[in-house]
């Protein structure tokens, strides 16, 4: 009886040392994650608020597209998800174009039915030309013309004074949030992650680890709003 007693406890011990093995490891601050200082207002109202910082010149920003719809698909009921195109004044001159690209879709009602065609045009398909369009946005609105939406609204909006005002509101929130580069998430106005910030120790991407901080933030979020 006692060596049976033993051999269940052996048992029992290698299953809780394989379960803890498996489990993810609790997220640490300043290596999985950092604090936006100071945290910035949110627009969400009671909901958690997710941004993630992308640009549609971002090749990681287009290899995570993928997993962030598949993400989306099953986020929580109380978060408020929102896209904002990073945008720095002395970087990539394609990005102000494809910055003014987002919110004059946007402005048409067009995000859903263009933005993943548009991150495979530049990245998949070659058939936009990033230099191209930080010199003449004209092949821009030609292949918006080639997805069956108005040419005109499009070009109208992308020169329009209040997609201007918001091209200069990315710039702001880039600076105010500190964004490293991209594709950078933000939770709440307080926690700011990265694909740069959960790699794998061999350097390579680790989408899973990448979704499980933000969820372990948003829990984090959630305390913080209901005062625990």
């Amino acid at each position: 009886m006692h060596w049976q007693k033993l051999r269940q406890s052996l048992a029992i011990g290698v299953v809780l040392a394989l379960a803890a093995s498996l489990a993810p490891a609790q997220i640490v601050a300043g290596k999985d994650y950092r604090l936006v200082a100071p945290p910035q207002p949110t627009d969400s109202g009671k909901k958690v608020e997710l941004i993630e910082f992308f640009s549609y010149g971002c090749p990681a920003c287009n290899i995570l597209q993928p997993r962030l719809r598949a993400w989306l698909a099953r986020k929580p009921a109380d978060v408020e998800f929102r896209r904002v195109p990073a945008l720095f004044s002395d970087r990539v001159s394609s990005w102000g174009p494809l910055t003014r690209a987002y919110y004059a879709l946007d402005a048409m009602g067009a995000v859903e039915k263009a933005h993943n065609e548009l991150f495979a045009a530049i990245h998949d398909r070659k058939s936009l030309d990033l230099r191209t369009i930080g010199k003449d946005p004209k092949p821009l609105f030609d292949w918006i013309a080639k997805q069956g939406l108005d040419r005109q609204k499009f070009t109208d909006a992308y020169n329009s004074f209040g997609v201007q005002n918001l091209t200069q509101r990315s710039i702001d929130l880039s600076n105010n949030y500190d964004i490293p580069g991209t594709p950078t998430m933000v939770v709440d106005g307080k926690y700011l992650t990265s694909l740069a910030m959960t790699m794998n120790s061999d350097e390579t991407v680790n989408f899973e680890r990448f979704f499980h901080v933000i969820d372990e933030l948003i829990v984090l979020a959630r305390k913080q709003r209901a005062g625990k």
